[in-house]
């Protein structure tokens, strides 16, 4: 029986670990090569150990033992030249592309006033300028093939206005955005645009909520917002995959400029 995304190819970005590596596997499980990028360094400020070369290949491990092609590179979004190289490299290899997963982004926990202009630059333009990166730089490649799926992680902070994030806040209602206007302006291609927006998930950025418990002590009205209201603190990296390769598949066809929530109900009133 054929799987879900068979015969296609797609990019993951962020692919390192955690949810890109989620991503990855799942679309692979289901029979799609990928191509695979990751900073695999340091940004400064982070709250938590950051992507490396290693955690990279053993992405590749894991896909390969899928026995799917995958060619992973060492990018980060917000160099066009480099993600260019990347992309066109791994189509040249692969053959087309038919999926985008704008994955990579950064978290920094700090409340309004002690965000620092490093931050704030490190923050948009890793989660929105790389996302507008990613797409600019792959749509060429979709149109080629005819068409395909983009599917850009966004956040529950992109459609509400979460605590102690505002730079995360405003980097990912931005994608949102992005993901409308993309997919109305796409569509003459058949390309699909849609956002996934995550509650919590177990990944090393959970690594930061140590940052939380101070700063909820210290404003406790706002404590509510971060709640879920199924009974869990956080989701798991495949969770939100199963929604990627829906998204992705042509099971979600007619889908597009969707803000599509898997986050127990952090958003839902």
């Amino acid at each position: 029986m054929a799987g879900r995304v068979e015969g296609k190819v797609a990019f993951v970005t962020g692919a390192a670990r955690g949810q890109g590596r989620s991503h990855a596997l799942r679309l692979a499980e289901e029979g799609a090569d990928i191509i695979a990028v990751d900073l695999c360094g340091p940004i400064p400020g982070l709250q938590y150990s950051h992507a490396t070369e290693e955690d990279l290949a053993e992405t590749v491990r894991q896909v390969e033992a899928l026995d799917r092609r995958i060619i992973a590179r060492k990018a980060d979004v917000r160099d066009r030249d480099a993600m260019k190289a990347a992309i066109d490299e791994g189509v040249a290899e692969l053959g087309h592309l038919d999926i985008v997963v704008g994955n990579a982004g950064i978290c920094i926990i700090a409340e309004w006033d002690k965000v620092t202009p490093e931050i704030w630059n490190e923050t948009i333009s890793t989660n929105l300028t790389g996302i507008w990166n990613t797409v600019q730089l792959t749509a060429p490649h979709l149109i080629s093939a005819g068409g395909g799926s983009i599917i850009l992680t966004s956040s529950a902070a992109g459609l509400k206005g979460l605590p102690f994030l505002t730079p995360y806040v405003a980097s990912k209602f931005g994608v949102t955005g992005l993901t409308k206007a993309f997919a109305h302006e796409l569509a003459e291609h058949s390309i699909r645009v849609n956002s996934l927006h995550p509650t919590g998930v177990e990944t090393a950025m959970g690594e930061m909520g140590a940052a939380y418990p101070p700063l909820l002590e210290a404003h406790p009205r706002l404590g509510g917002m971060l709640t879920n209201s199924l009974p869990i603190d956080v989701t798991q990296p495949r969770d939100q995959s199963n929604a990627v390769l829906f998204l992705a598949s042509d099971e979600a066809r007619y889908v597009t400029a969707m803000a599509m929530t898997v986050d127990a109900g952090n958003t839902q009133y």
